[in-house]
């Protein structure tokens, strides 16, 4: 896997572009003289999070023969307060439509978030991560 990233500015505004030449904006917060022009990494993060956790949510419930009609994921993630910010825990909220059983979305979204997503298992082991849902 490769990213190419590329400055557009001369502050903190990036285009990063994947191998399939999809792209998507990057830039820092005003407070370090970022210009709000795109996603901040954390949040780059957060979505990376949200994503890989759903894309694998919605396999499990697949293969399980759910109907699953749409899903939204509300997340969020808490900092330290040291000089990193880096995340201490996310929560992960799910909301799903359709005939689903709440039995088992909680084992699906158990198994995606410790067994399935390599985003989540890609972060420090002492980043805690929960989560909730809904269903419709």
């Amino acid at each position: 896997m490769k990213i190419k990233l590329d400055r557009k500015n001369e502050f903190f505004h990036f285009t990063a572009q994947n191998e399939s030449g999809l792209s998507l904006e990057i830039d820092g917060s005003p407070e370090i003289g970022g210009e709000n022009k795109g996603f901040r990494p954390m949040e780059l993060m957060l979505s990376g999070i949200a994503s890989c956790s759903t894309i694998d949510l919605l396999l499990i419930l697949k293969k399980q023969k759910h109907l699953v009609s749409d899903i939204r994921i509300e997340t969020s993630g808490e900092r330290s307060s040291s000089p990193a910010k880096e995340f201490t825990s996310v929560h992960l909220h799910y909301i799903l439509t359709g005939e689903i059983s709440s039995d088992k979305l909680e084992r699906a979204i158990n198994l995606a978030i410790t067994k399935y997503c390599s985003a989540i298992l890609s972060l420090h082991p002492d980043i805690k991560v929960t989560s909730s849902y809904e269903i419709q």
